[in-house]
């Protein structure tokens, strides 16, 4: 039987699938084609001076950097790449880092100028660069699309990972200026390659290229956007090869920790609500806590003291001073000595013997010696007693070390178990944050936090300033703790667990009603351990 497609129903599908697989020629500027500009380029880069030539800069202060202004030859091409790239699904990234929206992997897009642009920069500029660098740069296609909006950021960080030699961005973004937010900012580094401060701040230019080694000292971040009415389009990714040398990273010394103060229950009276005084309360706060392992309790400090402790923070002369580095944290932290009596007794009451008690009852943590053990705990404790002194007795017989020195021995390690503490007072403003961290994962271990906040009455969770906790090496997140006027926050965690505090945001420092000052959010936080 004779076919019944009409004749030139196949050159229609054919010209279909040419239409849809055509690829939109990308012309690069000038500059990257010229052989002696690149000649220059790379004896700059490889000297670390500077170097500027018509639309092409490289600085190398606080680190390499090239900036190539009107990347793309065609005004045109530049706009239809906008909207192809506003076409795509974005998600919602948000974490300790960051955050922003980001578009899936273009590496196999097919829309004409999203795919012109990738062969350009993965083709020939990806040749140009590796000249410029004298390294053989992989073919790996490494590209996405992010959108920052209104308070979103990237913080502070090295880019470092297996196989990444060079990140760059390509700016498709409105005119924009410095007060908008969103800006590359560079940090210039120490001794132990931590980034220390903010020396040079690039503004986001349409169709400009940003692109910098990744190595031990390349830290930057994305500033959080300020403007309400402007997106920040770019393309970002990396080219890979060769990883730089990386010296062995700096381990930061432990936080001292401290045995409890000798105070005794006059001083839970003095402030602790009565209601959490109450033998039978704590019971059911210990079961509900044994259940959760997390509680909230609220209106924990007496009206009077509260009040008194809030207006010594706001009002008096403390000293504060700015904790770091800003690829692991940025917070205020107080100076004990310069706090006043209030407060000063505040923070003896979260260190003293009665407290250390008191936790002990909510958690049934074993806190205090006066505290009750589980007979799971104690049965347990006599396991583990019993195998270290078969063990001993083993090394004993082999070594011929004597009894003695083993008693010796049990003795420092119940001295070594006695519970301790640290503890800060912290203060919270626009910019803050905590972040997750290699040396925080190596060294988590069994603790109870404890958060006791003192802020103003309208702070709200989209400011930021929250705890969250999540498992080690997991995106998800196993508790949100957000801060709330006088309620104590206490959370048990294990080795698998870790915490950070979200960035506070641009929405903490204006007030909708007169655009008036910043807010801050004092608190003080405490770490206990059996």
């Amino acid at each position: 039987m004779a076919s019944k497609r009409r004749p030139d129903e196949s050159r229609d599908t054919e010209k279909k699938k040419k239409k849809k697989n055509c690829v939109e020629t990308a012309e690069l500027t000038s500059v990257v084609e010229d052989e002696q500009v690149r000649r220059a380029v790379r004896e700059a880069w490889s000297q670390r001076t500077h170097y500027n030539q018509g639309d092409l800069e490289l600085d190398c202060h606080p680190f390499p950097h090239c900036i190539i202004r009107n990347f793309l030859g065609s005004e045109t091409f530049v706009e239809n790449l906008q909207r192809e790239l506003l076409g795509l699904n974005f998600h919602e990234k948000s974490n300790d880092l960051y955050k922003f929206k980001q578009s899936d992997d273009l590496k196999k897009r097919t829309e004409p100028h999203i795919a012109g642009l990738r062969a350009a920069l993965f083709g020939r500029f990806r040749s140009w660069l590796g000249g410029v660098l004298g390294v053989e740069l992989e073919p790996t296609v490494d590209i996405s699309c992010a959108r920052y909006e209104y308070t979103d950021v990237l913080l502070c960080h090295d880019d470092e990972l297996e196989g990444r030699r060079v990140a760059f961005i390509l700016y498709l973004v409105p005119p924009w200026q410095s007060s908008d937010g969103g800006t590359l900012d560079l940090y210039t580094t120490d001794s132990n390659f931590q980034p220390q401060s903010i020396v040079k701040s690039l503004v986001p230019s349409l169709n400009t290229l940003v692109l910098f080694e990744v190595s031990p000292v390349s830290f930057h971040q994305v500033s959080e956007v300020l403007t309400e009415d402007k997106c920040r389009l770019s393309l970002s990714g990396w080219f890979h090869g060769p990883s730089l040398e990386r010296p062995p990273r700096h381990t930061e010394a432990p936080v001292q920790r401290s045995p409890h103060l000798p105070r005794d229950e006059t001083l839970l009276l003095e402030w602790v609500n009565p209601v959490y005084l109450d033998i039978s309360y704590q019971e059911q706060i210990q079961e509900e806590f044994e259940d959760s392992s997390e509680i909230q309790l609220k209106d924990f400090l007496k009206e009077e003291k509260f009040r008194e402790v809030s207006e010594a923070l706001r009002l008096a002369q403390i000293q504060w001073t700015k904790r770091g580095p800003p690829n692991k944290r940025c917070y205020e932290v107080a100076s004990l000595d310069t706090l006043p009596q209030c407060v000063s007794a505040c923070w003896e009451l979260l260190r003293s013997e009665a407290f250390f008690l008191l936790l002990s009852n909510f958690t049934g943590l074993r806190l205090h010696y006066l505290c009750p053990a589980d007979e799971d705990d104690e049965e347990d404790d006599e396991e583990k007693e019993e195998k270290k002194e078969q063990e001993d007795v083993r090394d004993g017989e082999a070594t011929g070390s004597s009894t003695e020195s083993q008693s010796v021995n049990t003795s420092s390690e119940k001295e070594l178990s006695t519970p301790v503490c640290c503890g800060e007072l912290r203060r919270w403003s626009h910019g803050c944050y905590t972040l997750l961290h290699d040396g925080e994962a190596a060294r988590a271990e069994y603790a109870l936090d404890l958060v006791l906040p003192f802020c103003i009455p309208d702070w709200q969770s989209d400011f930021g300033g929250f705890t969250c906790y999540v498992a080690n090496e997991e995106d998800e997140e196993l508790l949100t703790v957000y801060p709330e006027d006088n309620s104590l926050a206490l959370v048990y965690r294990d080795k698998e667990t870790l915490k950070f505090v979200k960035h506070v945001n641009h929405k903490s420092s204006s007030d909708c009603a007169n655009n008036s000052t910043s807010r801050a959010l004092y608190d003080f936080s405490f770490v206990y351990y059996e």
